[in-house]
């Protein structure tokens, strides 16, 4: 099935590498095509706790960061509460009210853990602990310290812990470089999620926070700063997107203020576009010649924005389509073959929207079996994927039509996104890491 997306946008990852790899592989949070499709996946349809389970893997920690697979090997974050305490920050039950979610600042060690398994047994290759330290602030229990993804050029392995720290490994689990970022000072401690995403010879790093975020692209070989830019951008944690449209290589960034777009070489602002609303979370999604960026909290809003200009294009009538309903707040919708897909707010509420015209296909229809999601959807095979919180999996036909074909229960609770490789779906548990496969 032939994706809707210029070939432009399909070196979003693999640029330097070969194409069957790239076939092969799920590198970044939301895949190849930084669009949760897999265009050459084939996973099951139906699985249960004892029906295609290829492996199941307990995974210390909690359980937010999705992995990442490159040719025989899964890599996942995680960061473990250790029993070693710091005897002068306050225990976290003695600590007072802060604010409505009642963060609280640990004050026990904690390890920041790479860790590297054996894609066809789930037997552990190697790990490693990154740092060890106590978190300078919590997060929210719905978080972790150890959210983002890491990504992949097949060479390198890049881990970003967030104010914890960036690593670099080789593939085998040598380290080849770190760099320490700075603390971010996240709003209310809702605690960092934003991943990394690697472009060619260079990572992008994007951290908003507190009217004190910024933009920093490195060297992928050295770690060094290429160019760092302020932000004035409250909380949000929407990944950026990287492509090339217009003789230009695009960062994209969804935030509260401005949609910009950034010049990867250089750092200026190409264009800019108002109009989200805050704690932005979902990824950006490129359509030919525009992209598409949604927000769901306090409010419902997604705009298509041409690649095309320059400057501030607010309120213009340039921009292709608008909508202000039913958009997600932490999932990112999955765009495939001209349709894009996305729950309401953090509902099992669907949508599906004409991706060149904004217009709706069908719903608001509810997800039957799933109550709530933070995971996002992935697709492939004609077939999409919503991962529940309370452990069910609902697959539905790609259609422009509402039709579920398999609802799949597993015994774990699920925050993280899925990621598909050749013909198995991975699932990040709470506790556990699934590969699921045709027995």
């Amino acid at each position: 099935m032939k994706l809707a997306i210029p070939f432009c946008s399909l070196v979003l990852v693999f640029a330097h590498v070969s194409s069957s790899s790239a076939d092969n592989s799920w590198a970044q949070w939301r895949g190849p095509l930084n669009s949760g499709v897999s265009a050459s996946g084939d996973p099951p349809v139906t699985w249960s706790e004892t029906e295609n389970i290829k492996w199941k893997v307990a995974i210390d920690g909690n359980g937010t960061s999705t992995p990442i697979i490159w040719e025989d090997k899964v890599f996942v974050l995680t960061a473990v509460k250790t029993n070693e305490k710091d005897a002068s920050i306050p225990d976290p039950k003695d600590q007072p009210k802060t604010n409505f979610f009642d963060i609280k600042r640990p004050n026990a060690v904690h390890e920041f853990m790479v860790v590297c398994l054996d894609r066809n047994t789930g037997q552990e290759l190697w790990r490693d602990i990154a740092t060890k330290k106590i978190p300078h602030e919590g997060a929210h229990n719905d978080n972790d310290f150890a959210s983002a993804s890491p990504t992949t050029d097949g060479e390198r392995l890049f881990c970003w812990f967030g104010s914890a720290g960036l690593f670099c490994y080789d593939l085998e689990g040598r380290r080849l470089w770190e760099r320490n970022l700075g603390e971010a000072q996240v709003g209310s401690s809702l605690g960092e999620g934003c991943s990394p995403v690697l472009y060619g010879d260079k990572l992008v790093i994007v951290r908003d926070h507190r009217h004190k975020g910024s933009i920093e692209v490195l060297e992928a070989a050295t770690g060094k700063t290429v160019w760092r830019k302020d932000r004035d951008e409250d909380n949000a944690w929407a990944t950026p997107l990287v492509l090339e449209h217009s003789e230009r290589t695009q960062v994209i960034t969804s935030a509260s203020n401005f949609v910009r777009s950034y010049d990867l070489d250089s750092g200026d602002i190409i264009w800019q576009c108002s109009g989200l609303t805050g704690n932005c979370t979902p990824c950006p999604q490129v359509e030919g010649d525009y992209v598409i960026c949604m927000s769901g909290y306090q409010g419902y809003a997604a705009m298509a924005i041409p690649l095309t200009e320059t400057g501030d294009i607010s309120n213009s009538e340039k921009i292709r389509w608008s909508m202000n309903k039913g958009t997600p707040y932490v999932p990112s919708a999955v765009l495939y073959d001209g349709l894009l897909y996305f729950n309401q707010s953090n509902q099992a509420i669907l949508r599906c929207v004409d991706s060149k015209s904004g217009e709706l296909v069908f719903g608001p229809q509810r997800i039957n079996g799933i109550s709530n999601i933070y995971s996002s959807p992935v697709a492939a095979n004609g077939r999409i994927y919503f991962v529940g919180r309370g452990g069910t999996t609902v697959v539905l036909n790609h259609s422009r039509r509402y039709e579920p074909i398999a609802a799949n229960i597993l015994n774990e609770h699920f925050d993280a996104s899925p990621a598909i490789a050749g013909n198995q779906l991975f699932l990040r548990g709470a506790k556990h890491l699934y590969c699921i496969a045709e027995d």
